[in-house]
């Protein structure tokens, strides 16, 4: 990755921005809702059923759906926002019932049914914060610097939520816990809403370029989208790959350790990167960061000791976080206004069905050829997905974002401020 060319403003200064604060406090609390779900979920199905086998499966359909169609309720929110409070209240009522099930007991043909239609209904709250940062922000280093906080943020709750779910159930139970991520949901929602509502125009304001991109083709059809996506899903499955790899090289508890390597280096390397301004394009970058990832993972599968693994997973946690702020930015450069809530969220499907895919290889691969071929798949995938950065680095057209009214001199005047707020940083 190249050097910075220099400087760099404090995240202070993309808070400052006009609405910035609320939207941002709102989306980490609907956020919390999702990081806290994992462990309730899959205890209070199992409560409910009396089997793992049945609780595994109900909260795998749940996953799948929900990841499956997160780009159609992209689409909805951002055709029609009113929806996005109807879908937290039918969300928050399924969960509601989940746990409900979870004192009285279900069949396990019900409980896999109630999940897998709970599982239609999560509203965007990742993708949503991320398009409106690309309204909010008014040049494209206070983007990059906004998407690395809102990116590196999520992960940390995505990464915290499991042992906050685990410390609320052994305190009450897990269907007690369950309902504390529905009342979250509508919590979180209802604050995020609200925030909305204060921002002109709703935050993505209408007009022609929204028209356009609704009636013309999706995101899947824009030039470099399909191929970004590919350079997603192939590094989330590797990563995948990976992390169970070093389970059955190491055990639970190193394997443990890794990966929470892997988190600090995404942590650390995501504000990092945001705070740079970098020479190189965004498709360059992706490149970049693609082959970066296959050298990481390449490394245990050449040196299998914990050392060489530990350095590989901090540097795949660096590349990885990195390599999924540049998709983001991509998304503004690739996909124009009024579709890029929708292509945020093929953003997160790729990699949820990368991270699913490359699980199963790996299974496959290690009853074969043991740790060491999974070390070595990982590196494949990570390489392949670079290759196809390579490619879509060269098939990027701009659509620059939209700006919001705030009633104080609209684009012009958010930039006059934001280059008050940055120089008070420096």
């Amino acid at each position: 990755m190249p050097r910075p060319a220099g400087g760099g403003a404090c995240y202070r200064a993309v808070l400052s921005l006009p609405h910035a604060r609320g939207l941002f406090a709102a989306a980490m609390l609907a956020r919390l809702s999702y990081g806290l779900l994992s462990l309730p979920l899959l205890l209070t199905l199992r409560q409910s059923t009396g089997s793992y086998a049945v609780a595994g499966a109900a909260a795998g359909l749940f996953g799948l759906v929900s990841a499956l169609l997160g780009p159609a309720r992209a689409r909805l929110v951002e055709r029609r926002p009113g929806s996005l409070m109807l879908l937290a209240a039918v969300y928050a009522g399924l969960l509601a019932v989940i746990a409900l099930t979870g004192r009285t007991g279900a069949a396990p043909w019900s409980a896999i049914a109630l999940a897998g239609v709970t599982g239609v209904f999560p509203p965007p709250v990742g993708p949503l914060m991320r398009a409106l940062w690309g309204v909010l922000a008014p040049g494209p280093e206070q983007r990059q610097r906004a998407l690395s906080l809102d990116t590196v943020s999520e992960s940390s709750v995505f990464a915290a939520g499991p042992a906050l779910g685990g410390t609320l159930i052994g305190a009450w139970s897990a269907p007690s816990a369950l309902a504390v991520c529905a009342a979250l949901v509508l919590l979180g929602f209802s604050a995020l809403a609200a925030a909305l509502r204060r921002v002109p125009g709703g935050g993505l304001r209408p007009g022609p370029a929204d028209a356009d991109a609704r009636s013309g083709p999706g995101p899947l059809r824009r030039p470099g989208f399909a191929l970004m996506l590919l350079v997603v899903l192939g590094s989330g499955g590797a990563l995948a790959v990976a992390e169970i790899a070093s389970l059955a090289a190491w055990g639970a508890g190193t394997a443990g350790s890794l990966l929470t390597v892997c988190s600090v280096g995404g942590a650390v390397g995501g504000l990092a990167y945001g705070r740079g301004s970098w020479r190189a394009p965004l498709g360059r970058r992706l490149a970049l960061l693609g082959t970066a990832g296959a050298l990481c993972f390449a490394l245990p599968a050449l040196l299998p000791v914990v050392p060489a693994a530990a350095v590989a997973f901090l540097g795949a946690g660096i590349s990885m976080d990195l390599l999924l702020i540049t998709a983001y930015l991509l998304v503004d450069v690739l996909v124009p206004a009024g579709a890029r809530v929708e292509a945020g969220a093929w953003v997160n499907t790729g990699y949820n069905l990368g991270s699913a895919l490359g699980s199963a290889l790996a299974g496959a691969l290690l009853d074969r050829g043991g740790s060491g071929a999974v070390f070595t798949a990982a590196a494949v995938l990570a390489g392949l997905a670079a290759v196809a950065a390579t490619v879509a680095g060269g098939r990027t057209t701009a659509h620059p974002p939209p700006a919001v009214d705030t009633g104080s001199g609209g684009h012009d005047g958010d930039l006059a401020e934001s280059q008050v707020l940055e120089r008070s940083c420096d």
